[in-house]
């Protein structure tokens, strides 16, 4: 198993994307349009020198699929996998919030009625990447 991969939160308009070691944890994550993928997987790739791709199984991952089965790295297929992402938004407003604590009356509110007020679609790539190192694939 790979100890550094790209994880993919696919999403019609919007995806997730996160790089991910499974020692140091989060090297990078963003939350990037859907069209820029391709040219956004093949740039990481690079820099990191990595070739497992870990994408969501739900909203879009076929289009995505599609997309990085184009792609090579120094003209090494990318080794493509797909996770479970049930429940991964949920874990990541939870998480988005521990690294951003609310202020104000905001701290009353449960973490289940709060909204982030940006995408967490980075956070979900980084808990794919989380699940993928637990399956031990």
């Amino acid at each position: 198993m790979n100890d550094t991969v790209i994880a993919i939160d696919p999403g019609r308009d919007k995806c997730g994307l996160a790089v991910v070691n499974k020692q140091e944890g989060v090297l990078w994550k963003k939350v990037i349009a859907a069209s820029q993928v391709a040219a956004c997987v093949e740039e990481l790739a690079l820099a990191y020198s990595v070739t497992t791709v870990v994408v969501g199984d739900r909203t879009a991952h076929r289009a995505v699929l599609q997309v990085l089965e184009k792609l090579a790295v120094n003209g090494d297929p990318l080794f493509i996998q797909l996770v479970d992402e049930h429940r991964s938004s949920d874990e990541a407003r939870v998480r988005y919030w521990l690294n951003h604590p609310p202020r104000g009356i905001m701290r009353l509110f449960p973490v289940t009625m709060r909204t982030p007020p940006e995408p967490v679609d980075d956070y979900v790539a980084v808990i794919l990447a989380e699940r993928h190192f637990r399956q031990g694939i």
